[in-house]
């Protein structure tokens, strides 16, 4: 190939940046959106890109009031960049665009491409659809077209992985969206799942975390109330399989044989995500939970009955209408009893579409924000004070990846223990990669993270570093450009593919 050839292969690459917003089924679901991308011939734009892409995508949410402002804010800012560079295509597809549909390209008349939660195989067809016809392109499936695990997947780390267990969910709370947007529960086959599993520990994975709307009501299609505790205890026999995180369960669907699962199946970890919204009976009915406060600190002392070191979080929501100074009173006091390790606050804002949107009773602002403050100010106390019972403890660590942004200022490394605590320690003599397993001894606690300022005591290398290693050389085995011509139509073959929802609503 000449030098004149060799210029032109450069150009005619086709770079994609990908934007998420939302829940860790998003994050999940961009891993896809890469993945298709990739498989379609075109390359990962350089980080900090900031739009400068041949296509931008947004994967959006649509559980915040302001999420449509934050979309179009950001479509704004690429219009000039769009303008100046002809052949540049933006495509916004989530639950945003499941819902917005239409208004979108009226909106934003410069966007190419609309798809939504059910249709994300469509993408690269739809791309260069927009591109022949040179006409946005909107296609919004009302049902799933094809359970998301058959796509090609470009995922974010080497040794830890999401897995897909079902889509959708069949709860009404009414505070949230995501049922009109990601459609009723659907559960994916048991075999598949496992498949999935074991193929990835093949490749070096060696923590996954199994994931749905409401995972632990996995089963329904199929009627075995045990289906979820049975999963966990099938992962617990994958040879090479080190860690099994679940996110995130309902505690209406929360289950004794679910908990024994847990405690007895050595590699599922002792960590629990577990949404509680409120501690009031009063607002729990209002927002269509279906159980009380009773029945959720019952949940929490059975886990830790059988799970002496678990570590719970929750996600709470402060302001919800109608809400008063005696129920925000019972929130606190669940809190106190619960003793979360973490708790995700979240001042209630109106969800276009959701009952809770037009109740009345809607709480001031400020009278919001004031509860916010002293639900976060009690939470820090009890995280720290849960933090500090860990100083003195000997732990092993899995190592992470770019979770400690002063490392490299502190000559430190960060890993995740069993119960998924964030863990900064002092970077050994011995090479250490990200998926290598360290112990080390606490020594310091802050109310969001540890800290073992002492020498490590052991550096296991795993097959998940190993993993790491083999990837970073791959990427910079890469080439800088790649010869495309027109990426591939047609529906990809399938693969095996690669925080809880994290959504706030389950």
């Amino acid at each position: 190939m000449s030098s004149s050839d060799r210029s032109r292969a450069v150009d005619l690459t086709r770079t994609y940046e990908v934007r998420t917003y939302g829940c860790q089924m998003n994050v999940h679901d961009s891993e896809r959106l890469s993945g298709l991308l990739e498989d379609a011939g075109y390359v990962r734009a350089p980080d900090g890109s900031d739009g400068d892409a041949d296509v931008v995508v947004f994967n959006t949410c649509a559980v915040r009031e302001n999420a449509d402002n934050r979309l179009y804010g950001n479509l704004g800012r690429l219009a000039p960049m769009k303008t100046k560079r002809p052949g540049m295509q933006i495509a916004v597809g989530g639950c945003l665009a499941q819902k917005d549909r239409d208004t979108i390209v009226k909106k934003a008349p410069w966007v190419d491409v609309v798809f939504g939660t059910h249709n994300i195989g469509k993408l690269p067809v739809l791309l260069e659809r927009a591109r022949v016809q040179e006409e946005a392109q909107v296609e919004i499936a009302e049902s799933l077209e094809a359970f998301p695990s058959t796509l090609p997947t470009r995922r974010e780390s080497a040794y830890a992985a999401w897995v897909s267990i079902s889509v959708g969910c069949n709860n009404t709370c009414t505070f949230c969206i995501v049922p009109a947007l990601r459609g009723k529960e659907k559960d994916r086959r048991t075999g598949d799942i496992l498949a999935e599993i074991e193929a990835l520990v093949g490749e070096g994975v060696s923590e996954i975390t199994l994931l749905g709307q409401n995972v632990n009501a996995y089963g329904s299609d199929i009627g075995d109330r045990e289906a979820f505790s049975k999963l966990l205890r099938a992962c617990g026999k994958i040879e090479g399989l080190q860690r099994v995180r679940f996110t995130s369960p309902h505690p209406r669907d929360f289950t004794d044989d679910v908990i024994a699962a847990m405690a007895e199946t050595p590699n599922v970890m002792p960590q629990l995500h577990m949404p509680m919204q409120s501690g009031s009976d009063t607002v729990l009915k209002a927002m269509r939970r279906s159980y009380r406060q009773e029945r959720y600190l019952g949940i929490i002392d059975k886990v830790r009955a059988a799970i002496p070191h678990a570590a719970i979080t929750t996600d709470i929501i402060v302001g919800f209408p109608g809400e008063t100074e005696e129920d925000f009173d019972q929130t606190l006091h669940a809190v106190r009893e619960a003793r979360f390790a973490q708790a995700f606050t979240f001042q209630y804002s109106k969800r276009p579409g959701t009952p809770a949107a037009t109740m009345e009773g809607q709480i001031p602002k400020e009278v919001v924000q004031a509860r916010y403050e002293r639900l976060v100010a009690l939470q820090e106390e009890i995280s720290w004070d849960e933090n500090k019972r860990q100083v003195g403890r000997t732990l092993e660590l899995m190592v992470a990846e770019g979770e400690g942004r002063k490392d490299g200022a502190t000559h430190r490394l960060s890993g995740r223990a069993a119960d998924n605590r964030l863990v900064h320690f002092t970077k050994p003599d011995t090479e250490v990669r990200p998926g290598d397993v360290v112990t080390v001894e606490i020594t310091y606690a802050a109310p969001h993270h540890l800290l073992a300022e002492g020498a490590v005591l052991d550096v296991r290398r795993t097959r998940a570093g190993d993993a790491w290693d083999k990837r970073n050389a791959t990427e910079a085995a890469k080439p800088a450009g790649v010869m495309l011509g027109l990426p591939k139509i047609g529906a990809p073959a399938p693969l095996p593919v690669a925080t809880g929802s994290g959504c706030g609503c389950d």
